[in-house]
């Protein structure tokens, strides 16, 4: 795994193998960092159960201003902490998502959402997103899934699919 874009391009990514995780495909990588790239300069990310970092990271090697990675197992924090070493606008969080959302009161311009498939992860996570306020006035929130049903109060502004994997980023207008 490698970051694919940016002033990080080329850099390798440490992986893990914990049963109900997979990571991002390259080319699903590749092509909705195609579609961010003009809207990440400056911006604060929040990676929720970030893996192994590789989307944060790509938007930090894109001009992300910081990163926030919440993940709630520790092999996949000491993993994000060992990709993102030598980077200083990142926070490592070890914590369920939904104490996290809960209680953080800090705001995002990119929330990145790509939960385990089939445990209906997504659709909480973005109910309580939306109830916090967590995303920024033109704020942009990425999920990744596969069959997943959920509703949202924000604007669909890009979708495409890869075989089985959906990609759907909203806006907060």
């Amino acid at each position: 795994m490698r970051v694919i874009s940016g002033i990080y391009k080329g850099r390798n990514l440490k992986g893990f193998t914990i049963e109900g995780t997979r990571p991002t495909m390259s080319r699903v990588k590749e092509s909705v960092f195609a579609m961010l790239q003009n809207d990440l300069q400056n911006k604060k990310v929040l990676d929720l159960f970030a893996g192994s970092g590789a989307l944060g990271i790509e938007a930090l090697s894109l001009g992300a201003s910081s990163c926030v990675f919440v993940d709630k197992n520790k092999i996949a924090c000491d993993t994000v902490k060992e990709n993102t070493r030598e980077m200083e606008q990142v926070t490592i969080i070890q914590k369920d998502f939904l104490s996290y959302l809960k209680s953080t009161n800090e705001k995002f311009d990119l929330i990145l959402l790509d939960p385990p498939y089939h445990d209906g992860l997504l659709s909480k996570a973005i109910a309580i997103i939306e109830q916090r306020n967590l995303l920024m006035k033109d704020g942009l929130l990425f999920c990744e899934y596969e069959k997943e049903e959920f509703t949202s109060h924000f604007s669909l502004w890009k979708e495409k699919k890869y075989g089985s994997t959906l990609i759907r980023i909203y806006k907060n207008n």
